[in-house]
């Protein structure tokens, strides 16, 4: 693609908006259709995230683009067909208006709508109208502004103040509430691993709950956590993949089916071989929709398998009443 150019002396991502702008007016995108992220904008044109961002920033100030969790930035349902404005630069505001809270959740709601690989200091600066360097008055390094991040996310949901009755309950309610979080906040499955787990107070709110739920059954310390690690695992190890799918489908410009149907010949191939005669048998029998990965259906079923396979282990583990 040739990269735009502009009047003399015009700022790089002036000449971004206003071929962004032009692909709009001229129909070439539609309400809906995905305009260019900030990395393919910088690798397009040229230009550094911060730049791509700004350029964003001003389109959807303009109203002509809008973000969307998960999707994105998009164009705007209704876009105006004045002729752009002018814009100067944006009047750094004062230090009073710019707080930890609105970096963070800057911060969080790009990593939102474009994944945790576009987010930068520099870019959090420029989503705010700020000097590129604002931000580290108040967070020393994007590796703390991440932590931060995660910690308030995982803060996002909160608990009734009835505790349900019996271990399985409580358990089901603490990992469908991360899930809900996971999915609301992809990004959060990439950052910590069951070898190194991340240590924030918000996701520990939601391992002791677990951990109480489990204590008092007769389970030694070991096999307590364990159960816990595992049920943590299971939540997370799914989660993953929704992030990884989003990111696939930004870089690759495909969906989830649209790869699946480009890899149709492969599939074909290890059919035909005559080698893997199981898997032939069940792919034969999924017709000609084809199998649905539908993670939320999978995080059910597996949590219910999982608790179940728990559940002579908990329950066996207790001492049982006597009663006079």
């Amino acid at each position: 693609m040739t990269k735009p150019t502009g009047a003399s002396g015009q700022p790089p991502y002036l000449r971004i908006v206003a071929e962004i702008r032009r692909r709009i007016m001229d129909g070439e995108l539609g309400p809906g259709d995905r305009v260019p992220s900030t990395r393919r904008i910088a690798r397009e044109w040229g230009v550094a995230l911060a730049t791509a961002t700004k350029a964003l920033t001003t389109l959807r100030l303009d109203g002509l683009v809008e973000t969307r969790p998960r999707t994105g930035t998009v164009v705007a349902g209704t876009a105006p067909v004045s002729q752009p404005r002018r814009h100067a630069p944006p009047a750094p505001p004062s230090e009073q208006e710019l707080t930890l809270d609105r970096i963070v959740r800057t911060a969080i709601d790009i990593a939102d709508a474009e994944g945790l690989s576009a987010l930068s200091m520099r870019g959090v600066a420029a989503r705010l109208g700020v000097a590129a360097m604002s931000p580290y008055r108040y967070v020393p390094s994007k590796d703390d502004l991440v932590l931060l991040m995660a910690d308030a996310a995982f803060g996002d949901e909160t608990y009734p103040a009835d505790v349900p009755e019996g271990w399985r309950s409580r358990v089901e309610l603490v990992a469908r509430t991360l899930w809900t979080l996971y999915r609301r906040h992809p990004w959060l499955a990439q950052l910590g691993s069951l070898t190194r787990p991340l240590l924030v107070p918000s996701l520990m709110v939601h391992g002791e709950r677990v951990l109480s739920a489990l204590d008092g059954h007769g389970l030694d310390p070991t096999t307590l956590f364990d159960i816990h690690v595992l049920i943590y695992s299971h939540v997370q190890g799914l989660a993953v993949h929704l992030e990884w799918e989003a990111h696939a489908e930004a870089s690759t410009g495909q969906s989830e089916d649209q790869w699946m149907d480009s890899r149709a010949s492969a599939v074909q191939e290890l059919v035909e071989s005559g080698r893997f005669p199981t898997f032939t048998k069940v792919v034969g029998a999924f017709g000609s929709d084809g199998y649905d990965l539908r993670l939320d259906a999978l995080f059910e079923s597996g949590l219910t398998a999982l608790l179940d396979g728990l559940t002579s282990l908990v329950e066996g583990e207790e001492t049982p009443s006597v009663t006079a």
